[in-house]
């Protein structure tokens, strides 16, 4: 069940990549790497992570899938999987309209799954050369979570039509060297829950397609579910592999 739901939140938002794909230029990175998280998981373990990117004149199409794992004695201390898709069709310069979709299911949460899709306007406000660049973006959609146990006020699911408001900056601090700054609020309209999420990374090209990427990501949940912290932190190392 969990898998189908994802697979029907990720196609409705990557829907227009067959339509756009006129041809088989991706650009994608496969990452692996040493995570430490603090929050409702504490452990030092196994990151794994494949982002693809397509782009043509008018669609800008991007595709990303993430999990970590980690295992102690038999038993299962961290485990998080999650699945993002995300479709722009660019009009009049750097503007353009986006269609998202998400999916995560983090088994020390306190959800059994969290997801979302929205839509809205994006707009590229400022470019430098081919790797740096600012993109900012607004919109509303629809959250649907569910709960590990029932919650006293929300039952079994929480469901709501949300606001979502975005950053994306990049910086190529040398030809080699790229500073990256991601930032995004989904704020529920109605229950006003909000999950706020940072991530902030420094690559760094070590040889050919190979880079060496030093991570900080935090999740803040307003109103996490009971016995839940409401905030997690993940510091990774990693070795990135372009292609």
């Amino acid at each position: 069940m969990k898998l189908t739901r994802a697979v029907i939140i990720l196609s409705v938002a990557s829907f227009p990549l067959v339509a756009s794909g006129q041809d088989s230029d991706w650009e994608g990175e496969a990452e692996l790497g040493v995570l430490i998280t603090t929050g409702n998981s504490e452990e030092t373990n196994l990151k794994g992570r494949l982002a693809l990117l397509h782009e043509t004149e008018r669609w800008r199409n991007l595709l990303e899938a993430r999990s970590a794992y980690t295992e102690a004695e038999d038993e299962t201390t961290a485990e998080r999987y999650r699945g993002q898709a995300e479709t722009n069709l660019k009009f009049s310069g750097h503007q353009y309209l986006f269609l998202r979709g998400s999916y995560e299911d983090d088994r020390f949460s306190g959800y059994d799954f969290r997801s979302s899709a929205t839509t809205g306007y994006g707009h590229r406000v400022w470019e430098m050369g081919e790797k740096s660049f600012l993109d900012l973006s607004a919109g509303v959609g629809y959250r649907y979570n569910r709960f590990e146990e029932p919650d006293e006020d929300y039952g079994q699911y929480e469901d709501e039509v949300i606001g979502r408001l975005a950053g994306h900056f990049d910086f190529a601090l040398s030809e080699n060297a790229l500073f990256r700054q991601k930032l995004s609020t989904e704020i529920g309209l109605q229950d006003n829950n909000t999950i706020t999420e940072s991530e902030t990374s420094l690559q760094a090209s070590v040889v050919g397609d190979l880079s060496m990427k030093l991570a900080y990501r935090v999740t803040h949940v307003s109103d996490a579910p009971p016995e839940s912290e409401k905030t997690d932190t993940e510091t990774s190392v990693s070795v990135l592999y372009g292609f």
